[in-house]
């Protein structure tokens, strides 16, 4: 029984950090988990700056609802969904997530969560689990599923070593770099094929 696991942004969305900090005119928040592997550093700097600038979840909401998939994103996702089962694996949060998985045909995913005053104030963030990415694959791996894996971050290397198969992404150069025994793709086609070869 195979199970594929994927990354959110950066494989089938653009990164929501980034486009947000585009929107908003703050440069600094174009920081991601590709520049940061501490995750929970990364999002406790994100919050100080949006408590800063007194900019909330309804803010970022609008930003989101602007995003769609990456081109290709949709359709290589129908493809892999036809022929197995897929999860997509993210840090990001419900709040976020909702309106992109309806633009991707609502597949399933596991992530966060965000602690959100009345007045809209992100305060705080709760994960669902430590380390959430490497120890899903090895829950999905404890029923029984053997799993392939993918993503483009530093927060997704855990659970791409994890697996009977890995792959990059669209990752980084210095990521490639670090990983040369690790197949990096640019094109939906061809990760698509790899995919397939692996299951």
């Amino acid at each position: 029984m195979n199970i594929v696991c994927l990354d959110l942004e950066g494989v089938l969305v653009p990164e929501i950090w980034i486009a947000f900090s585009q929107a908003s005119g703050i440069p600094e928040l174009k920081r991601t988990t590709r520049d940061e592997p501490d995750y929970d550093k990364l999002m406790r700097w994100r919050l100080g700056i949006l408590k800063e600038h007194g900019l909330g979840l309804k803010e970022i909401q609008e930003t989101i609802a602007k995003i769609d998939p990456l081109p290709g994103a949709k359709e290589f996702l129908d493809e892999l969904r036809k022929i197995t089962q897929v999860i997509i694996i993210s840090d990001t949060f419900t709040q976020f997530a909702t309106p992109l998985m309806e633009k991707l045909g609502w597949p399933t995913i596991f992530c966060n969560s965000l602690v959100v005053a009345d007045n809209g104030e992100i305060t705080d963030f709760k994960m669902r689990i430590e380390n959430s990415k490497l120890t899903t694959v090895k829950a999905l791996q404890s029923i029984g599923y053997e799993t392939i894996a993918a993503g483009d971050s530093y927060n997704d290397l855990g659970m791409i070593q994890a697996s009977k198969a890995g792959f990059l992404f669209r990752s980084t150069e210095q990521i490639k770099a670090d990983h040369p025994e690790l197949p990096a793709f640019e094109e939906y086609s061809d990760f698509l094929e790899a995919i397939k070869k692996a299951l």
